[in-house]
């Protein structure tokens, strides 16, 4: 979607003009809410350069030649999102979106890092994919599976039906149907893959682009029945950006300089925006652009938190979560603090065990919201094929805290039998949370698409409509990611012989001693119980004393 294209669904709230109008700057959505079926179907790409308002350039220190911009270099966030038609797929991707309702991948690096444009929302690091068949098909089960470990690797996905959770489509109709999460530091197997794909040996730009996304914080796919595009988009760290784009002549360009403005009238919910924007190969020099659009993710400022495993953490660790604040980022608004945890295989909540509500009080624990199904509590896990478990908790600040006071909660979780290894011990990666407010927005609040949101992000679809997220940066400390590391004691490889002999030896020596009291058992019953003849006690000889 382009900048512009949540204009058509509500009006800007400043006085002077609506949008969009004929004044309105060209956009690729303006042109097609016009002439729906007048342009041919052709790859388009929006780049956006993202600045604090004094990271700024001016506007005479662009150039545009044709169908290049170039500029200062420019220290902003970066965001490529490119729009395909399904035909401009490769085969076997273009037969699993038609017999899909909506498919969604998410993926997050594990890094802190610091956001300054409108790409609020927050996600734990890895691969997530959100999916939905079509109603009248039923999915198959592996292909899916083989795009995704073609795309980003050996994962551990076979089927939808192994591999796959079931998400509560019942509760809110526009959560999907299955999500699939794997731990995945890096996108080196996707660069590759797009290379060979979609880079010929003549094209150095798409090769160097491809490689740009190993430094990318983000990779996300989008998919949904209705616009029957597809949306790749990928976000870069707020740093110095070389600002120099060039277009393909067969491709559709747009480029926007932005940073954020409060203009008069902005509602609390609302994200104001005002820069410059150019169409590569249709503008001759790029044109001011203001706008605002309501935006259900913005962040909680002066608050943060970090994760920690109490220790020992041994087979029952504790997650300790330590917030900054408890102090609601609305005054006025219905606000509950939460976290969601995204578990991989290895690790689990016990959801009886977050039902006690004395239990939850003493980890400043409110209540258990969601958790996914099914979860076996007793498995070990090479014997599990779902890929994990995801639990979405609500968190209640202490009665005693002040509202800029820092304070902690914990969350029990447990781990499951790891098969055996060398040394006697597993290291896994935990994904650390994602905490957020959730606030009810005023009645009648109304969320049309927003050009920047992230959404669908497996959370989002637990909550309604109305409900605005306030997320909560993570503080690592420094030097470190946003994965949790853990030693898990698993069978010693090296000595299993031993104890196998030893178990062996204990459980005969244990059969033995029980068969050789069983046998003194029956032994001293069949004497007990044999027919014994009363002896005669002698008879004395009476002595007569004369």
């Amino acid at each position: 979607m382009s900048y512009l294209g949540a204009w058509a669904a509500f009006d800007s709230p400043m006085e002077t003009q609506k949008y969009p109008n004929d004044n309105s700057p060209r956009t690729f959505d303006i042109l097609d809410l016009r002439r729906p079926l007048s342009m041919p179907h052709k790859m388009r790409q929006r780049i956006t350069f993202f600045h604090k308002y004094e990271h700024g350039v001016e506007p005479s220190s662009l150039k545009l030649a044709h169908r290049t911009l170039s500029g200062p270099d420019i220290i902003a966030e970066r965001e490529d999102r490119i729009t395909l038609a399904i035909d401009e797929l490769p085969t076997e991707l273009q037969v699993l979106l038609r017999d899909s309702q909506e498919l969604y991948i998410r993926w997050q690096k594990p890094v802190a890092y610091e956001t300054v444009g409108p790409w609020k929302s927050r996600l734990t690091p890895g691969l997530h994919v959100f999916y939905t068949p079509s109603n009248h098909k039923r999915p198959d089960g592996e292909q899916l599976c083989r795009l995704l470990r073609a795309t980003f690797g050996p994962l551990d996905c076979s089927s939808i039906d192994e591999s796959f959770t079931r998400l509560p489509t019942d509760r809110f109709s526009h959560s999907t149907a299955y999500q699939y999460y794997q731990i995945l530091n890096d996108l080196s197997h996707f660069t590759s893959y797009f290379e060979q794909l979609f880079c010929g040996s003549a094209d150095p730009e798409c090769k160097t682009r491809a490689q740009r996304l190993l430094s990318a914080n983000a990779l996300d796919f989008s998919y949904d029945m209705i616009s029957h595009a597809v949306k790749v988009t990928a976000l870069w760290p707020h740093a110095k950006q070389p600002l120099s784009i060039t277009s393909h002549p067969n491709h559709r360009a747009e480029v926007g300089i932005m940073t954020s403005d409060y203009p008069p009238h902005l509602e609390p919910h609302e994200q104001g925006v005002t820069g410059l924007l150019t169409v590569l190969g249709e503008d001759s020099k790029p044109a001011p652009t203001l706008f605002s659009f309501p935006s259900r993710h913005k962040t909680a400022t002066g608050t943060s938190f970090s994760s920690s495993f109490l220790s020992p953490t041994g087979l029952h660790p504790t997650m300790q979560l330590q917030l900054s604040s408890s102090k609601p980022p609305m005054e006025g608004a219905s606000c509950s603090l939460h976290t969601y945890l995204t578990l991989p295989r290895v690790i689990f909540a016990d959801k009886y065990q977050l039902n006690d509500d004395l239990f939850l009080a003493s980890k400043n624990l409110s209540s258990l919201r969601y958790a996914s199904k099914p979860v076996d509590l007793e498995a070990p896990d090479y014997a599990m094929k779902p890929w994990g478990s995801s639990v979405l908790l609500e968190l209640r600040p202490p009665a005693s805290a002040e509202p800029d006071q820092p304070w902690t909660a914990e969350v029990p979780l447990h781990l499951r039998y790891l098969s055996p290894a060398e040394y006697a011990y597993k290291k896994i990666h935990v994904p650390w949370p994602a905490v957020f407010w959730a606030c009810t927005a005023e009645d009648g609040t109304k969320f049309p698409n927003n050009p920047f949101d992230r959404v669908n992000l497996g959370y989002d679809g637990l909550f309604g409509p109305r409900t605005l997220f306030w997320h909560v940066d993570p503080k690592p400390p420094a030097g470190e990611n946003l994965y949790h590391k853990i030693q898990v004691p698993v069978l010693d490889l090296a000595q299993s012989p031993l104890i196998g002999g030893g178990t062996t030896a204990a459980v005969l020596a244990g059969f033995l001693f029980v068969v050789y009291k069983l046998l003194s058992v029956w032994l001293g019953t069949n004497e007990t119980s044999a027919p014994q003849t009363p002896r005669r006690s002698p008879r004395r000889k009476s002595t007569k004393y004369l």
